[in-house]
């Protein structure tokens, strides 16, 4: 992949880039809500991009990588059609 569009690519994702503080306030970090990476890497249905957040979280498990450290459930709740509400995931970096 060439530099040029790795920076394309980067720009995108920073669109929907959040910060958020560490627990003890000393650090902001960075985090992006599962279902607006869902968009951006074109996933028309949650179902399907549920699968490839359980296959990188299963990665994760296999390699003895916290999975805690990248993925995490938030309160935040999203209302849907059906009037279920899941929570979102949210996608970390460390």
């Amino acid at each position: 992949m060439d530099i040029q569009r790795i920076h394309q690519l980067k720009s995108i994702f920073d669109t929907v880039v959040r910060f958020i503080h560490n627990d003890d306030e000393s650090e902001q970090i960075e985090v992006w809500f599962a279902r607006e990476l869902q968009e951006l890497l074109g996933y028309a249905r949650w179902e399907n991009f549920l699968v490839a957040i359980n296959r990188a979280v299963d990665s994760c498990k296999s390699q003895n990588i916290s999975v805690d450290d990248h993925f995490r459930e938030v309160t935040k709740m999203v209302e849907l059609g059906s009037g279920a509400i899941p929570p979102y995931t949210v996608i970390k970096t460390v």
